[in-house]
């Protein structure tokens, strides 16, 4: 029996038939469902951030074609204090260490804060992408008393909470010390102040401003001691009880939740359930990505990954294809990989418009729901121009400065992949390549399974290439190789431009080694061998 497409078959739409599910299992209404990501605001937003959003966002989504009314809450952690200065950011800042971040001034003076800086850079990326949110500065949340009831139920429970705590992580530090952190009145620090007494008909903690450890160095603090109203945002709830008191206050219903901040979200779901009583929201739990960002990245923004680096070589859409096709497990990714999503999202186009066929049912409907949720359930009406990424950043390299653009279309017509107007996707896909051959030289090789022949003639090319230099002499040698080897030329040059450019066929061969540079050719041919 063939198990039932849930959906558009994709995890995001049995996250929500699951989600829905509990909901009901729990008593609860489905009439207004949330669901939640934070917004770090201590430093440069990267690409891991942007996912949490669009895996959140997905799950709306997935809940709305459900006929549920949903929204998306995209949650700044803009209260949190300062703990060290991110590479790229001017050494100055080091005085505001302790500092929340929505009270340190903003570097680049074009925001009222250093954390309202950092949350609009992400922000910005949600735009362009066009996901939609709620957004809520945690701030603004603490100012306007939406945890009121929660943080005092919390600083009533002190003592159960520090159990709770060392039960779960073996941490001693919250018994004897309340969840909390005042704001000192004195110095304006944050998470050097202990908070040691609630007086509640007062809607006051008393705290003594002792110091904080920042990379291993002990941070003194004033000796303040002072007292902080909790009904005003004269400080913020602590991280192991803080999601509980979002979570119940907010109504949130689904948080995913990276894997470096597992226990605090263990010990939040007893907190929420035990002392709040409250059922925290459905979670599912993703591993991280590992960083290989370019060198062009690590010289501007101390080898953070942003959305706004990948912007500038690859769509939102491939994006969100990198972010939504997986959950689990941990990928290590480089601004090298973009070309390849480019190129994934086009193959994802020509399932979801039958232009490639896909025999299991079940895996069709994955890959075009997929597609689907890369243009966040709003895709083009028909299918655009598909060139390789590869075949663009070549001829982007070779053409004539001044009128690049016109260039690479003149040479599409040429080799039939326009056949009539050109539509913005491919004058934007021109544009990425063109800013990818500004900044980088790689070529991304396609994996192309090789015959014995193939293999030899391959190592012997690469060989020529450390002799023959002119593009003609490239040209005739490749001819002189294949018939050597008894491989039709033709063939040869299909497997050749296959392995270099995703494509069977493409520019004049010798003229293309020479521009994209012997080296870097021999460096794919010799990757390609090794697959």
């Amino acid at each position: 029996m063939t198990e039932k497409i849930i959906g558009h078959g994709t995890w995001y739409d049995k996250a929500a038939a699951k989600l829905m599910n509990r909901e009901r299992k729990l008593g609860r209404s489905l009439d207004h469902v949330r669901t939640e990501s934070g917004l770090g605001a201590s430093g440069f937003p990267h690409i891991g951030s942007f996912g949490d959003c669009a895996r959140a966002y997905a799950v709306a989504l997935a809940l709305k074609e459900e006929k549920v009314k949903a929204e998306y809450v995209a949650f700044a952690d803009d209260l949190d204090g300062l703990r060290k200065v991110p590479a790229g950011l001017p050494k100055s800042l080091k005085k505001y260490l302790g500092y929340p971040v929505t009270a340190i001034p903003d570097p680049y003076s074009c925001h009222e804060s250093y954390g309202e800086h950092m949350s609009r850079l992400l922000l910005e990326t949600l735009d362009a992408s066009g996901i939609e949110y709620t957004f809520m500065s945690g701030k603004e949340t603490y100012e306007k008393g939406l945890l009121n009831k929660e943080i005092k139920a919390l600083l009533m429970n002190a003592d159960r909470i520090g159990e709770i705590v060392k039960e779960e992580v073996g941490q001693a530090k919250f018994v004897g010390v309340l969840p909390y952190f005042p704001i000192c009145s004195s110095c304006g620090r944050i998470y050097t102040t202990k908070a040691h007494e609630f007086l509640p008909k007062e809607e006051k903690i008393l705290y003594t401003c002792k110091g904080m450890e920042v990379q291993g160095k002990w941070l003194e603090g004033c000796g303040n001691n002072g007292e902080a109203n909790y009904t005003r945002g004269e400080g913020k709830l602590s991280w192991k009880v803080e999601f509980a008191a979002r979570w119940k206050a907010l109504d949130i219903r689904f948080e995913a939740y990276g894997k470096d901040i597992s226990d605090s979200v263990r010990v939040n779901d007893r907190i929420c359930q035990e002392i709040l009583d409250w059922p925290p929201p459905m979670h599912a739990r993703y591993e991280m990505f590992l960083d290989k960002s370019g060198k062009k990245i690590s010289k501007s923004t101390g080898n953070v990954f942003t959305p706004q680096v990948w912007f500038q070589y690859g769509s939102p859409q491939s994006l969100l294809l990198l972010m939504l096709k997986r959950f689990v497990g941990t990928r290590a990714i480089s601004v090298v990989d973009i070309p390849q999503y480019m190129n994934e999202l086009d193959e994802l186009e020509n399932i979801y418009f039958g232009k490639k066929t896909v025999a299991d049912v079940k895996e069709h409907a994955k890959l075009a729901g997929l597609y689907k949720y890369c243009w966040l359930l709003k895709p083009p009406s028909k299918p655009g121009i598909h060139v390789p990424y590869n075949l663009l950043t070549y001829l982007a390299k070779v053409a004539p400065k001044g009128s690049e653009t016109e260039y690479v279309k003149d040479k599409l017509r040429g080799y039939g992949y326009i056949r009539d107007e050109t539509r913005g996707d491919l004058e934007k896909k021109i544009e990425y390549a063109l800013n990818w051959t500004r900044d980088f030289m790689e070529i991304k090789e396609r994996a192309v399974e090789l015959s014995e022949k193939e293999t030899a003639a391959i190592k012997e090319l690469i060989q020529a290439l450390q002799v023959e230099v002119e593009e003609d002499q490239i040209q005739g040698a490749v001819f002189t190789i294949a018939r050597k080897h008894s491989i039709p030329p033709r063939r040869f040059f299909k497997t050749l431009y296959a392995i270099l450019l995703g494509v069977s066929e493409g520019p004049r061969f010798g003229p293309y080694i020479v521009s994209m540079g012997k080296r870097n050719v021999t460096e794919a041919l010799e990757r390609a061998l090794e697959k």
